[in-house]
């Protein structure tokens, strides 16, 4: 950091998790929208996939001139990247953006009480003044055992300051009870509970000191993970002649496929939009420069969502799913203009 700049010190910093497809970046994406004018957010997101698409949605809604600044850590769970990747991504951000509010996103299969531990080592106590952890949860899938068996779901319950029932509005007779059982069992017993839909968060609820659910006074819990820390990420590779790359990753029973693409790829916009309705997957989020315009998409099990966004560097796609996926990639290439 700039040794002549006044020091960083206590900026109030939310860790916004839950699994898969519970609407995250959607959560994040209104939350930037009630960002008071006069100040300056930070947003540190963390994706399973190697090829990075939250910070081109981000940014591509509210750029740094609006006073907001991302940053990612591509590639798997952010606790295994815990300490390097992950620190040195936090220190790069505060130092450019100086934020007045921080914002964390882990990636719906990584495991938030090493992040956890990491915000509130002894490096970051004075820097960072960490406040509520919001986990998001569709009541839905607690029928499903793919979610309740799954140790990363269950510790994103256990480490809430507050659950937010999202997609309320989908929800059948009895999920609203199940969710409230569910909490009552497996967080703290103070954790809290809100419903919404569509990720719309009340600025309000970030603030209030955290808990800290879940941290060892001990020490550190460490987990074994084996990842190709050694690899360099697919997001920070030069493009090829070709003008596009594809990368994968797996862990966790689930598995990610990714392009990037470079801008003098334009997409046609009907051919593309008629091959994302054929994706089925827990999650799809993309970034695509068409000849109509520059485009972000997200894909739940739900819906397929469209936002029109100001520019982009690049076309990206991440696709997670616990299945396989052929013939994806001459699909995608077809819908590039001549």
């Amino acid at each position: 950091m700039n040794s002549n700049a006044a020091p960083i010190l206590a900026v109030p910093t939310n860790i916004i998790t839950g699994f898969l497809g519970v609407g995250k970046t959607s959560a994040i994406l209104h939350l930037l929208k009630s960002k008071p004018a006069n100040e300056r957010w930070a947003v540190l997101v963390n994706e399973f996939g190697e090829i990075g698409v939250d910070g081109s949605l981000f940014e591509g809604k509210h750029a740094k001139r609006q006073g907001v600044f991302v940053r990612e850590v591509p590639g798997g769970c952010m606790c295994c990247a815990a300490g390097l990747p992950m620190q040195i991504a936090l220190s790069q951000l505060l130092s450019e953006a100086r934020p007045d509010r921080l914002l964390i996103e882990p990636t719906g299969l990584g495991h938030p009480k090493e992040v956890l531990e990491v915000l509130t080592s002894e490096y970051y106590q004075e820097v960072l003044a960490l406040q509520k952890t919001l986990t998001l949860v569709d009541a839905r899938t607690l029928s499903d055992e793919r979610y309740t068996n799954h140790a990363t779901f269950n510790q994103q319950i256990a480490m809430a300051d507050l659950i937010v029932g999202n997609k309320v509005d989908l929800y059948r007779e009895g999920d609203t009870a199940k969710l409230a059982n569910y909490v009552r069992t497996h967080a703290a017993p103070q954790t809290e509970i809100v419903l919404t839909q569509n990720g719309d968060i009340p600025f309000s609820l970030l603030s209030g000191p955290s808990a800290n659910h879940l941290l060892n006074p001990h020490g550190h819990h460490h987990h074994h993970h084996h990842h190709k820390q050694d690899k360099p990420l697919a997001s920070e590779l030069p493009l090829p002649e070709s003008g596009f790359l594809k990368a994968e990753n797996q862990d966790e029973g689930y598995s990610s496929i990714g392009w990037r693409f470079s801008a003098s790829k334009v997409f046609d916009y009907q051919k593309l939009s008629a091959f994302l309705l054929t994706i089925r997957a827990v999650r799809m989020k993309a970034v695509f420069i068409t000849n109509t315009g520059v485009f972000g998409y997200n894909l739940t099990l739900d819906a397929l969502d469209e936002m029109e966004l100001d520019d982009a560097m690049e076309s990206r796609i991440e696709i997670i799913s616990d299945q396989q996926h052929d013939n994806l990639e001459p699909n995608l290439l077809d819908c590039v203009l001549a």
